[in-house]
């Protein structure tokens, strides 16, 4: 279930900030940036995680970790200074526009890793 999640924010992130970075790039390009960072971040747990193996789910720690820290800094920064982003990430507002599942999935996926260790 872990790994599909992942898969599915890889690929919604990911279309919608290609679609945004070329078609709107001049309206909002740190959102949009950001959320194309978002995506190669699933993207790598979501490879990490199929992957397996000792470093593999290190690498996953790691990027899980990294994404948490992402979450949390760019949802209080979008509360904070919401002039700062024109239009939303996919962290924005510790990922209200996906049903808060961008600060529950790096969680759930950093109990995941630990549990298996």
């Amino acid at each position: 279930m872990l790994v599909l999640l992942y898969g599915v924010f890889t690929v919604a992130a990911a279309s919608r900030s290609i679609y945004q970075l070329i078609a709107q790039y001049h309206e909002a390009p740190l959102a949009y940036v950001l959320s194309a960072v978002s995506a190669a971040v699933y993207a790598f747990i979501t490879v990490s995680l199929v992957r397996g193996g000792e470093g593999a789910r290190r690498a996953a720690m790691v990027c899980c970790a990294a994404e948490l820290i992402g979450v949390l800094t760019i949802g209080t920064w979008t509360l904070a200074d919401p002039s700062a982003f024109p239009d939303q990430t996919v962290w924005s507002d510790y990922g209200m526009g996906y049903l808060f599942i961008p600060i529950f999935l790096p969680v759930t996926g950093l109990l995941w890793l630990r549990r298996t260790d």
